[in-house]
C-alpha cells in the first residue's frame, strides 16, 4: 500500500470512530506502528487530525465524543497509574460518587478492596467492576442508558442525586484547562456530572496528560470547584501539559502526579502514603499572584532558564512530594 493510500485509510478510520489507537491503525493498514505514527504526524501537519498518546483523534477540541471501544485503547498505562494513586485517597467507610469513564472504571476495580465503602455511580462499567465486592455497597442512579459510554443520563439520573451528600466525587472528562476546568463533548453527560459534583464535599478529577489543555463543548466542573487533580507525568516535550499543570496549581488545585520509577507499569507501593505525591493547596484560590503556589516554581523565576530545564523543573516540582 502506498503512503497516500495508507493515510487516506487512516483518515477515514479516525473520521468514522472519532479516535483510533496506533495499534489498531497498524493492524488495519498492515504495517508497523512506527510507520503509522509517521503517517499520523503528516496528517496532523495538514490539520486533518490530532495526535494523542497512543492514537489519533478528530482535529480540534470541539468534536464529538469518542466511544468506549476507542477510549479504552488510549493511554492505558497512564490510566492504570492514575487509578492506583486515586484509590489511595479513599478511606474505609467513606461514601463517594464515581462518574462514568474508562479511567474511573480502572479506579472502581481498585475500590473493590476498600471495606465499608459506599459508591454512588451512573456508570454501568463502574457498577460491574464492584459487583462482586462483598464489602462495598453500590448505589445506581436512575436515568436513560447512553450506550456509547455505558452511562445513565437524563433527568432521571439527575433527580436521583437530589438530596445526596457524600465526601468526594471522582470524575473524568474529555478535556481539562485552567480557564474552564473539566469539560466533555456531550450535553447529557455534562449535566449528570454537574449533579454528581453538587452531591460532594470535594471533587477529584482524574485526567491523563493528553487531556490537559484540551477544551471541549460543555463545562462540567469549573476550576475553582476542583479540589484535586490526579494525573500522570507529562513527557518532557509536552509544553502544553506542563503549562496547564502550573496554571491549575496557581488557581488552587492540588496536583497529585502518578509517575516515577515503575509506577506506570503497575508497581504497588508498600503503603498508601507512598502513593501520594501532592502539591500543597496554594492560597488564596482567587487573585493569587502567579507563581505563588508553594509547591511549584513561578514562571518568572524560571524565565532565564532554557525551555528544556524549565519543563524539567516543573515536573520535578510537581513530583517532589
Amino acid at each position: 500500500m502506498f503512503a497516500a493510500e495508507r493515510r487516506q485509510l487512516i483518515l477515514e478510520m479516525v473520521r468514522a470512530n472519532g479516535a483510533v489507537s496506533l495499534r489498531e491503525l497498524a493492524r488495519v493498514v498492515q504495517t508497523s506502528e512506527v510507520t503509522v505514527r509517521r503517517d499520523v504526524r503528516a496528517l496532523e501537519a495538514e490539520g486533518l487530525l490530532d495526535r494523542r498518546h497512543g492514537g489519533a483523534v478528530l482535529p480540534g477540541g470541539f468534536t464529538r465524543e469518542s466511544g468506549f471501544p476507542q477510549k479504552s485503547h488510549l493511554a492505558t498505562a497512564e490510566k492504570t497509574a492514575i487509578a492506583d494513586l486515586a484509590a489511595s485517597f479513599v478511606e474505609e467507610g467513606e461514601a463517594i460518587v464515581v462518574g462514568a469513564g474508562t479511567t474511573t472504571q480502572e479506579l472502581a476495580r481498585r475500590l473493590a478492596r476498600v471495606p465499608g465503602l459506599t459508591v454512588v455511580t451512573n456508570s454501568l462499567l463502574v457498577a460491574q467492576a464492584l459487583a462482586h465486592a462483598n464489602r462495598v455497597e453500590v448505589v445506581m442512579t436512575g436515568g436513560t442508558l447512553r450506550g456509547s459510554n455505558y452511562a445513565l443520563v437524563g433527568s432521571g439520573a439527575e433527580q436521583s442525586l437530589q438530596g445526596l451528600r457524600v465526601s468526594r466525587a471522582f470524575l473524568s472528562g474529555s478535556g481539562l484547562t485552567a480557564e474552564r476546568g473539566l469539560s466533555t463533548s456531550n450535553m447529557l453527560s455534562a449535566s449528570v456530572d454537574r449533579a454528581l459534583v453538587q452531591a460532594a464535599a470535594e471533587v477529584v478529577v482524574l485526567a491523563d496528560h493528553t487531556k490537559l489543555g484540551t477544551d471541549t463543548m460543555f463545562q462540567t466542573v469549573p476550576t475553582d470547584v476542583i479540589t484535586r487533580l490526579v494525573t500522570d507525568e507529562p513527557p518532557g516535550h509536552d509544553d502544553r501539559a506542563a503549562t496547564e499543570l502550573q496554571a491549575l496549581a496557581d488557581q488552587g488545585v492540588q496536583i497529585a502526579v502518578a509517575g516515577g520509577s515503575g509506577s506506570q507499569g503497575g508497581e504497588q507501593p508498600s503503603t498508601r502514603e507512598q502513593r501520594r505525591r501532592d502539591v500543597p493547596l496554594p492560597a488564596p484560590r482567587r487573585g493569587q499572584v502567579p507563581g505563588g503556589a508553594p509547591g511549584l516554581r513561578a514562571a518568572g523565576v524560571l524565565g532565564g532558564e532554557s525551555p528544556e530545564r524549565e519543563r524539567a523543573a516543573r515536573v520535578a516540582d510537581l513530583r517532589r512530594r
